[in-house]
C-alpha cells in the first residue's frame, strides 16, 4: 500500500515488534479508534430522535457535535504535554476506559445535561487518544511494515463513516438511540480489552512534545497555511454535515431507512476520497486539498436543490463523500511537512486544530439553522469551502509543496539547527 507523508518515519534504536505481536496490537489500535471515531459522529445519524425525546430543537441537538470538538482541542495539547513521562499503553487504556463509559452514560441519560456531560469525556479521549496514539504504529511493527499498519490504523477514519454510523444508525432506528450507544459502550470496552491483552509497554520516548516545541510550529508560514485551511475546510464540512440528516428528512423526504442507505454510500464514497487523497497529496498538496475544499463547495451549494430526488441526493452525496474524505489525510499532510523534524507536535496541532474547528463548524450551523433554514446553512457552508479553494490557490510561494529551508524546521527542543 502506498506510504503518505503522514507515516510517522522509524525511529533509530526504537524496539519493532514482530508480526506475531504487532498485528493483533495493530488491530485493536484499528478497533480503539473505530470505536472512537463512530462515537464521535455517530449523533449526527441519530440528532431527530435524541433531540425529539429531550425536546430540544435541532440546533441544541447539535451540541453533541460540538462539545467534543471543543474539549478534543484542548485536550489534545493538554494530555499530551502533562503525560509526557507516563507509559503510552497506560494511558491508551485509560481513555478508551473513559470512552465506554461515556457511551454508557448517554445510554442512560435521563436529562439531556447527561449527554453533553458524556459528549465531554468524549472529546477528552479523542484529543488524547489521537495525539499520544497516531505515531506508535511504528513502535509496533517492524520499520518495513510501518507503512501498511499506519495505512490500516487510518482506515478507522472513512470506516467509521461507512460502517459505524449507519450501522449505529440502523440499531438506533430498530431499537432506539439509546440501545446504539449502549452498543458502542460494548464495542468500547471490548478495544479495552485487546488494548490491554496485546499492546506491549510503550515507555515514552524522550521528553515528549514541548510547549517550546508547539510555540516555534505556530511561528511558522507553513503551519498557518494548514491551519488557515483547516479551519475554512472543516468549518464548511462540519456546518453543514451535522445536519444532513434533517436535510435529508425535510427537502429529500427520506425515510429512516433510506437515509442509513444514504449514510452507507456516503461513507463509501469517503472511503475512496481518502486514498484518492492520499495518493494525491504526496505528489501535489496544494491541488489536493484544494480540490477537496471545491468538491464540498459544489456538493453543499447544490445540496438544497438537487437534494429534492433521490437521485440528487445521492448524487450530492457520493460527490461530498469523495471531497470531504480526502480533507483529514490532506490535513495532516500539511502539517506533518510544516514540521518534518517535530511529528508529534505537528500531530497535536492536527488534532486540535481539526477538533476544533469542528466544534466551530457545528455550532455555528446549529446557529444558523435555528435562525434561518437548513438552506441558508448548505450556501454558508459552501462560501466556507470555496474561500479555502481561494487560499490553496494563493499558496503558490507558500505551504507545504515547497522545499523547508533547514534552519526554520524545529527540533524536538522547539529550537533550529543553526542554534544547536
Amino acid at each position: 500500500m502506498h506510504r503518505t507523508a503522514t507515516t510517522p518515519p522509524p525511529v533509530s534504536g526504537r524496539p519493532t515488534g514482530t508480526p506475531l505481536r504487532g498485528r493483533p496490537s495493530v488491530g485493536a489500535l484499528t478497533l480503539a479508534l473505530f470505536a472512537l471515531v463512530t462515537t464521535e459522529i455517530l449523533p449526527i445519524g441519530l440528532l431527530t430522535p435524541i433531540g425529539a425525546d429531550f425536546g430540544v430543537a435541532d440546533g441544541t441537538a447539535g451540541l453533541m457535535m460540538t462539545m467534543p470538538g471543543i474539549l478534543a482541542a484542548v485536550a489534545a495539547p493538554a494530555v499530551t504535554l502533562t503525560t509526557a513521562r507516563v507509559d503510552r499503553r497506560l494511558m491508551l487504556c485509560a481513555l478508551i476506559l473513559l470512552l465506554a463509559v461515556a457511551n454508557f452514560l448517554t445510554a442512560a441519560a435521563t436529562a439531556y445535561w447527561l449527554v453533553l456531560v458524556a459528549r465531554v469525556l468524549v472529546g477528552v479521549t479523542i484529543g488524547g487518544f489521537w495525539s499520544i496514539g497516531a505515531g506508535l504504529v511504528g513502535r509496533l511493527v517492524r520499520p518495513e511494515s510501518a507503512g501498511r499498519a499506519t495505512a490500516v490504523v487510518f482506515a478507522a477514519v472513512p470506516l467509521g463513516s461507512v460502517l459505524g454510523v449507519p450501522a449505529g444508525t440502523l440499531v438506533g432506528d430498530l431499537a432506539g438511540w439509546r440501545t446504539a450507544f449502549a452498543v458502542m459502550g460494548l464495542l468500547s470496552t471490548g478495544a479495552l480489552a485487546l488494548l490491554l491483552l496485546t499492546l506491549p509497554a510503550l515507555p515514552p520516548e524522550g521528553d515528549g512534545t514541548r510547549t517550546s516545541v508547539l510555540r516555534t510550529l505556530l511561528r511558522g508560514t507553513d503551519t498557518r497555511y494548514a491551519l488557515l485551511m483547516t479551519f475554512l475546510v472543516v468549518m464548511a464540512h462540519f456546518a453543514t454535515y451535522t445536519y444532513v440528516t434533517p436535510l435529508l428528512q425535510q427537502i429529500t423526504g427520506a425515510g429512516p431507512a433510506r437515509i442509513t442507505g444514504y449514510l452507507l454510500i456516503y461513507g463509501t464514497a469517503g472511503v475512496a476520497g481518502n486514498f484518492i487523497g492520499g495518493a494525491l497529496v504526496t505528489r501535489a498538496p496544494r491541488l489536493a486539498f484544494g480540490a477537496a475544499a471545491a468538491t464540498i463547495a459544489a456538493a453543499t451549494a447544490l445540496a438544497p436543490v438537487l437534494g429534492r430526488t433521490d437521485a440528487g441526493a445521492l448524487t450530492v452525496l457520493v460527490v461530498w463523500g469523495l471531497g470531504y474524505g480526502a480533507v483529514p489525510v490532506c490535513s495532516q499532510t500539511w502539517f506533518v511537512r510544516a514540521a518534518p523534524r517535530a511529528p508529534e507536535a505537528a500531530t497535536v496541532l492536527f488534532t486540535a486544530s481539526f477538533q476544533a474547528t469542528l466544534a466551530a463548524g457545528a455550532l455555528t450551523g446549529g446557529a444558523v439553522v435555528d435562525h434561518t433554514s437548513l438552506r441558508a446553512v448548505m450556501w454558508c457552508g459552501a462560501g466556507a469551502a470555496g474561500l479555502a479553494v481561494l487560499v490553496a490557490s494563493r499558496t503558490r510561494n507558500a505551504g507545504p509543496g515547497r522545499r523547508l529551508r533547514r534552519d526554520a524546521e524545529p527540533t524536538g527542543d522547539g529550537r533550529s539547527p543553526a542554534r544547536n
